[in-house]
Formats: C-alpha cells, sequence, structure tokens
C-alpha cells in the first residue's frame, strides 16, 4: 500500500488541543477509516509558535487521506508527499 507524508498546520495552539486533535484523528481513524494506517508523526512549532506535524500513513490514495482529515478537523492540510523511499544513515556507505 503506497506510504504518505501529511504536511498539517494547526496554527497557534497549545498542548491539549494537540492531544484533543491526536485522539479525534485516532478515534476517526479506528471508526471510519480501517484502510489507513498511521505509523507515526513529527510536531514541529516554526519561528513563531504555530504548530506544524509531518504524519506518516500508509493508505490507498491521497484523497483517502484528505477525507480522514477534513472529518477530524483543526487543522488545514498544507500538502501531501508519496513516500517513494527511505534511507537511514545505516545504509549510507561512506
Amino acid at each position: 500500500m503506497p506510504r504518505y507524508v501529511i504536511e498539517r498546520d494547526f496554527g497557534l495552539v497549545g498542548e491539549e488541543e494537540m492531544q484533543e486533535v491526536a485522539a479525534r484523528s485516532k478515534a476517526t481513524g479506528i471508526e471510519h477509516f480501517p484502510d489507513i494506517e498511521w505509523e507515526h508523526s513529527h510536531v514541529c512549532s516554526d519561528d513563531k509558535g504555530a504548530i506544524k506535524s509531518f504524519c506518516v500513513y500508509s493508505a490507498p490514495s491521497v484523497d483517502r487521506l484528505r477525507e480522514h482529515a477534513e472529518r477530524v478537523g483543526g487543522h488545514v492540510v498544507t500538502d501531501v508527499y508519496e513516500i517513494v523511499g527511505d534511507i537511514t544513515p545505516e545504509e549510507v556507505k561512506l
């Protein structure tokens, strides 16, 4: 199944609100989107304190991921990138 990185923008939110969105996202996935799998997320802040996340999902399509995000709410999907490969430092030969 294809894998994707979803770039999300949450704006200026606190940790409690982020936890609420994460819980809603997980529950929504379990209840309504059993065909997608949330692998992990990187939560970042920009120089103004706005929160962004970069979430890795396995899903049948970008459209399916956007449907999930729309149902969850509380953020804007900035972009979705298909993962075409993975590499670790251990795999790089010097």
